[in-house]
């Protein structure tokens, strides 16, 4: 798919990504991110989590690690040259689809106007290699991005307050989805391949493998997302149009 929207018609030349932890996004769509930057499109992402909970290292509290994992998700945004990144700050590990998380996801839409916001994948596969998994984390970030997209941000009279802080309603245009088991967007990252590598490998509190295996998991995912896409490497969404 090419990426050639007219930059700033109807908020195409800005996107967000709207996820649970830090390093979900290099996980999922960080090289779409690098492209969209590379383009000079204005990118943002907004972390729902404090990400305090993803270690197995019994010496670090909840506080260090978050700290360690704030200043990560900033190095791999530099890395892909990301406009900002937003913290919401939700404990890791029991993020729910609720009002108040719906609120803050709006209340950034709002504010940066997306033209297209990249979100997780809101259910729980039991089919297929996506058997059993799914964060509920990632669920419920991916269901209250959705509810935010439509209506809330939409929307004056849902969550008044809001223009109260002189936010007024943005109508986001399209959602794509990351790890849908049936994607319909498959978007060409091989020239940004790398900086998506050195951008996940910023995430260093969170890696068991080497480097070198980071990296050849990364290949053999994103060369199976281009398979039969006349790409080398590719990230893929589902996409919904509003």
């Amino acid at each position: 798919m090419t990426l050639d929207f007219e930059p700033s018609e109807q908020g195409y030349g800005r996107a967000m990504a709207v996820f649970a932890h830090p390093d979900d996004a290099e996980w999922g769509c960080s090289g779409t991110a690098s492209r969209w930057a590379s383009e000079n499109w204005e990118v943002i992402y907004v972390v729902c989590t404090d990400g305090s909970k993803g270690t197995n290292n019994r010496s670090i509290s909840s506080e260090e690690l978050s700290d360690t994992r704030h200043k990560e998700q900033i190095k791999a945004g530099e890395i892909i040259g990301l406009k900002d990144v937003v913290f919401l700050d939700y404990p890791d590990g029991y993020l729910e689809p609720n009002l108040e998380l719906r609120r803050d996801i709006t209340r950034e839409i709002r504010k940066y106007k997306p033209g297209i916001l990249i979100c997780h994948y809101p259910m729980r596969s039991l089919d297929g290699p996506y058997q059993g998994s799914g964060h509920p984390d990632h669920i419920a970030a991916g269901e209250a991005a959705l509810s935010a997209v439509f209506p809330s941000a939409r929307d004056h009279l849902t969550f008044p307050e809001l223009l109260d802080e002189g936010l007024e309603p943005w109508a986001v245009k399209e959602v794509w989805i990351m790890g849908h088991p049936s994607p319909d967007v498959f978007v060409d990252i091989s020239l940004e391949f790398e900086k998506s590598v050195s951008a996940l490998l910023a995430h260093k509190s969170q890696m068991s493998m080497t480097d070198a295996e980071v990296k050849a998991h990364l290949i053999e995912w994103k060369q199976s997302r281009a398979h039969g896409q006349g790409m080398k490497y590719a990230e893929t969404f589902k996409r919904l149009k509003y």
